[in-house]
């Protein structure tokens, strides 16, 4: 934690404070902490933002996925955290993921189980409820679109196989690409998972669209049926 500990921001050496760090040295240089003062731009009447933001990281072990799982009103529950500052923070960690996203998706195809799963890890592999997801290629291998199918609860989503179907077809696919997390973190596929992946499979044969894996994803892995020899 800065040598300021509690102290207003105000009080703090003028290089040291977060604004003026950043300006003066690059936004390498600052702390995960500090960054996420930034943002909240105070503290409360006990601490200042960045002893209130190093707060907030230890309540989820400094790791900023698991702060990403947090939810407006978990954030609230912090004083200091109101409505606007947890939305603000909300906010600043999608605009991350989908950095991400665009990232990998400007600057290759997909060529295995880890350049999908990796495009897909940061939309779902932290959220707490289960969701059903597909990535339609074109014959470069590379990705024409993406889409979420379904959202279920903590064990389990229902998928239609005609929407996946209708949707490979509005974005002239030809291949596609399943995807689903396991929010309880175990790769495992399910009986359930191997039904819909046959379901698929066969509907999607008709079409004349291969089915190039289904992947189970977590934030720690993913699970390729192509690679297990399960499709």
């Amino acid at each position: 934690m800065n040598r300021y500990g509690n102290q207003s921001i105000r009080n703090w050496a003028v290089e040291e404070r977060p604004r003026e760090k950043l300006i003066s040295r690059g936004i390498a240089s600052l702390t995960d902490s500090e960054l996420i003062a930034l943002l909240l731009a105070s503290g409360n009447a006990h601490e200042s933002a960045v002893s209130l933001s190093s707060r907030i990281l230890e309540s989820v072990q400094f790791n900023l996925h698991e702060l990403g799982r947090l939810s407006r009103e978990e954030l609230m529950q912090f004083n200091g955290i109101g409505n606007a500052k947890a939305l603000t923070l909300i906010a600043a960690l999608e605009l991350g993921r989908r950095r991400n996203q665009s990232e990998i998706l400007e600057r290759k195809k997909i060529s295995g189980s880890s350049d999908a799963a990796g495009f897909l890890r940061s939309e779902i592999g932290d959220l707490a409820h289960e969701e059903f997801w597909v990535l339609f290629l074109n014959r470069q291998n590379k990705i024409a679109g993406k889409q979420k199918l379904s959202q279920g609860g903590m064990t389990g989503t229902v998928i239609d196989v005609r929407l996946v179907l209708k949707a490979a077809l509005d974005r002239h696919a030809t291949s596609l690409i399943l995807c689903h997390n396991h929010p309880s973190g175990n790769l495992e596929p399910s009986d359930a998972d191997k039904k819909i992946t046959r379901q698929l499979k066969e509907a999607a044969r008709l079409m004349d669209i291969p089915v190039l894996d289904h992947l189970i994803v977590t934030q720690a892995g993913h699970f390729s049926f192509a690679d297990e020899g399960l499709l």
